[in-house]
């Protein structure tokens, strides 16, 4: 076991973070999971569990300490952890939008901070960024949760390039609709301007459908743990829908592509 990958993953409470947790511990990797809350968390085989809120730095920097102390090094690290908003760009207010980056952007950023070094000074790592196919294609009455994984891309794009030389990589995992409770439960914005009611009711109903036969999230956490551990490629797309979006973003003109993504979502 001390030679087994040392891998983190932030967010492990439910769906895709907890079956990752698992998937890893499985293949033998020594797993760290974090959750906000030690005493309501359930227990999964193989992981240890620690406290972090990724939007604040002393969590952060406790539960990555904690990680040093027990295993002497970080080999992965997955920054899973995120949220969702539903709303009209016109609707959501600035607290709602930051709070979003807060977790999704900044909650990256924070915890990567807090682990490059150990990585840098082992002289190897993988960072692995759980995205969205919308962090490169526009999702109406998902403005800021889009916007927000816009900025994931441009991050890690970004930090790949600076941290290649010392033996550290990064990449994106760009999943589509999975069954999760995260995307059930998508919070709306507060505000309502009624303008919008009838759209926005539209598309909150077809996000619905779309996640309610939408694939459990096995098949992104294949996709994350061949990210983690194979070869290195910047972008991994689950099978199925969100491997068809890249596609399609990449060499279908821009005209049907949006028409696509309206009638996705019930926009016609």
């Amino acid at each position: 076991m001390s030679n087994s990958p040392v891998v983190v993953i932030t967010g492990v409470s439910s769906g895709i973070g907890r079956q990752a947790g698992e998937r890893f511990a499985k293949l033998g990797c020594r797993v760290f999971g974090t959750v906000r809350n030690l005493a309501t968390a359930q227990p999964i085989a193989g992981v240890e569990m620690i406290q972090m809120d990724i939007r604040d730095n002393a969590s952060i920097c406790q539960g990555v300490d904690h990680v040093i102390a027990q295993a002497g090094r970080i080999d992965v690290l997955i920054n899973n952890a995120g949220m969702m908003l539903l709303g009209a760009t016109e609707e959501t207010s600035i607290a709602e939008a930051q709070s979003l980056f807060d977790t999704n952007v900044f909650g990256i950023l924070r915890v990567t901070q807090a682990v490059l070094p150990h990585m840098r000074s082992q002289g190897s790592g993988r960072i692995v960024n759980v995205s969205s196919v919308l962090g490169f294609l526009p999702a109406p009455y998902m403005g800021l949760y889009s916007a927000s994984k816009h900025a994931v891309e441009g991050l890690s794009e970004t930090l790949d390039h600076e941290v290649r030389g010392f033996g550290v990589r990064v990449v994106l995992v760009e999943p589509s609709f999975t069954h999760t409770n995260l995307d059930i439960n998508a919070p709306e914005a507060v505000s309502r301007i009624q303008a919008y009611d009838s759209e926005r009711n539209v598309v909150s109903q077809a996000i619905q459908n779309n996640v309610q036969k939408a694939p459990q999230p096995d098949g992104v956490v294949s996709t994350i743990i061949d990210a983690a551990l194979g070869p290195w490629k910047m972008r991994h797309t689950p099978k199925g829908e969100a491997s068809l979006l890249s596609k399609l973003r990449r060499f279908m003109p821009a005209g049907p592509v949006d028409k696509g993504l309206r009638k996705t979502f019930g926009l016609g």
